[in-house]
């Protein structure tokens, strides 16, 4: 990756990551192209926290049927699961989004 500023897209606010976070554990929206080691240096880079774990899922499209042809109703995303090691965490959480 060209920067590490481009490869954090979003953070992801459900019930289950804002629970996770209480664990350490944030989940993101990251640049499809981006590898494991690429998530941690960014993270480590921007937040100043150390990395101990990166879990990449690939979420794939999902079409439905319209009447004239198939269309699609979620786009695919690349999301990392990222566990930070002992008790860092990141500050001003919310004001990051």
């Amino acid at each position: 990756m060209e920067s590490v500023f481009n490869v954090i897209q979003k953070f992801v606010v459900t019930n289950k990551s804002t629970d996770a976070e209480l664990n350490g554990v944030y989940t993101c929206v990251v640049d499809p192209r981006a590898t494991k080691i690429d998530i941690k240096k960014a993270f480590e880079k921007i937040y100043a926290v150390k990395v101990a774990k990166v879990n990449i899922i690939k979420t794939y499209e999902k079409f439905h049927n319209t009447k004239k042809w198939p269309a699609m109703k979620r786009s695919p995303k690349k999301k990392a699961m990222v566990s930070l090691a002992g008790a860092d965490r990141i500050n001003d959480f919310q004001k990051v989004q």
